[in-house]
């Protein structure tokens, strides 16, 4: 009987414990790790024309049905009112459940395939990974 009533005792504390602090995990759960953003904003030269940037955008757009580390897919075109994308007109996100994830993806021999459709058209390049850190 004491030992039950030590684990009545110590459950409801985790449970307290849990309620009186909404930022901790519950006990029971395990902790998730963060997803990897990997954005990639791309500045064209100005002899692309619309058809080699809609062959570009097909080729980003087909990379996760071959690569199945990648997880989402985003892109858009700028569209900020502020002065301060530099020339970069092109905004894609890429999404993985891990570093680990994105690691894999670097090399692919996709993502390298990619790479050369597009290389000859960049004028500058910027990449940003970050692990969503939003709860």
């Amino acid at each position: 009987m004491k030992y039950i009533l030590t684990f009545v005792a110590l459950a409801i504390l985790s449970v307290t414990t849990y309620a009186h602090n909404p930022n901790s995990e519950p006990p029971t759960k395990t902790m998730k790790t963060s997803s990897v953003q990997h954005v990639v904003l791309f500045k064209f030269k100005p002899e692309t024309t619309p058809a080699k940037l809609k062959e570009i955008i097909a080729a980003f757009e087909a990379l996760p049905s071959k690569i199945k580390e990648i997880k989402g897919l985003k892109w858009g075109t700028n569209n900020s009112p502020e002065d301060h994308a530099h020339g970069l007109t092109h905004a894609f996100i890429l999404t993985f459940d891990s570093a680990k994830d994105r690691d894999a993806y670097l090399p692919h021999p996709a993502h390298k395939a990619f790479g050369t459709i597009v290389g000859p058209w960049i004028a500058d390049l910027t990449v940003v990974d970050f692990a969503d850190q939003a709860k």
